[in-house]
């Protein structure tokens, strides 16, 4: 069965369920309003109009001071102190008058909302001399202080972002590497924390291994001269030092979190085969590379040597000791007997 309802009463009904819009319900719906256009420049405003700049005496101004104020709304006078500085910062940027030209119950223009971040910081730690350079430092970056006082102050947090997620440690490892140029005592510590664990002394042998190589590839490609194995240098063949620019394009190429470790070693490799076949190809240099060779073994030879002392032979003294020193001896007589005859040969042509 459907029932026929009189339009009329529809109205009615809807009229008695509606209660009456309330003053307190349009007053806060219109104080909400007004704080999500301009955020804590509202506040802001309280403070600046009511609140004394620093060396205005109470007598020259109807305001009071920031601790006056903070007694009358029950907060701290640290708290209002934070929304005066912000309030200043912002005046000497000229988005907004300064305290000289505002008086109690003043309406004023104010700033968007998402501009009072750049200007307000809630943390006490901002005030010192810590915060104060934690919140340049994130300025600097391009970020609100608020978020890398945040930071800041729970490590925590900040051990478990970098645990968890491979690109907040990657971060990490990138702001350390800043900040450890400039720190001596935290290149200290760092050193130290490497030396001591294992897998961190083996990785960094590995890597500083590499550079190495690639500083040897490097040395050859830009300054067009090889050190030969007995440590001679001269200039490198064209083809060797083209060699060394096609090993380091490869290498430079790569991309920054790649492992050169391989394409280290197979340049450094190749360089080296590439330097010996040159000495040997070049009859010149290929005696005077012996020559030298000849020369630092002699001279190695001839400090070990020199540094063996015989005052206390008798606490020590070995029959092999005197057996190795014979050989030794003979050694050095077939040697010289080598160079002489070498020597009479050179005469004789």
């Amino acid at each position: 069965m459907t029932l026929a309802i009189d339009p009329s009463e529809t109205s009615a009904v809807s009229q008695t369920s509606a209660a009456p819009l309330s003053d307190l319900v349009a007053r806060d719906a219109r104080e909400f309003g007004v704080y999500a256009r301009t955020g804590g420049w509202t506040f802001a405003l309280m403070v600046a109009r009511s609140v004394r700049p620093g060396g205005q005496g109470a007598d020259e101004t109807a305001k009071v001071s920031a601790k006056e104020f903070a007694e009358l709304a029950g907060c701290s006078a640290e708290r209002v102190m934070r929304y005066y500085k912000a309030w200043d910062r912002a005046a000497d940027d000229g988005l907004v008058p300064h305290f000289e030209e505002l008086a109690p119950g003043q309406e004023v223009e104010l700033p968007d909302a998402d501009v009072w971040l750049g200007y307000y910081v809630s943390r006490s730690s901002a005030t010192s001399e810590r915060g104060t350079a934690i919140a340049e430092a994130a300025e600097a970056e391009g970020i609100r202080p608020t978020k890398a006082l945040e930071v800041a102050e729970n490590p925590t947090a900040l051990r478990a972002a970098i645990l968890a997620d491979p690109s907040t440690a990657r971060a990490a490892r990138t702001a350390l590497l800043d900040r450890v140029r400039e720190d001596p005592e935290l290149q200290a510590e760092l050193a130290r924390d490497v030396v001591r664990t294992d897998d961190l002394k083996k990785a960094v042998a590995s890597e500083s291994r590499s550079a190495d190589r690639i500083g040897y590839v490097r040395q050859i490609a830009e300054s067009g001269q090889i050190r030969t194995p007995a440590g001679q240098t001269v200039d490198a063949p064209v083809e060797v030092r083209q060699e060394a620019e096609r090993h380091l394009s490869l290498i430079d190429e790569l991309d920054d979190g790649e492992d050169c470790g391989e394409w280290a070693t197979e340049a450094y490799d190749t360089m080296k085969s590439l330097v010996t076949e040159t000495v040997e190809a070049d009859p010149e240099l290929r005696v005077t590379e012996r020559r030298t060779k000849f020369y630092n073994s002699l001279q190695k030879a001839t400090r070990a040597f020199e540094e063996l002392t015989f005052d206390d032979a008798q606490d020590y003294y070995e029959d092999d000791m005197v057996q190795r020193l014979e050989e030794l001896q003979q050694a050095i007589g077939s040697c010289l007997t080598a160079l002489r005859g070498a020597r009479e040969n050179q005469r004789d042509e």
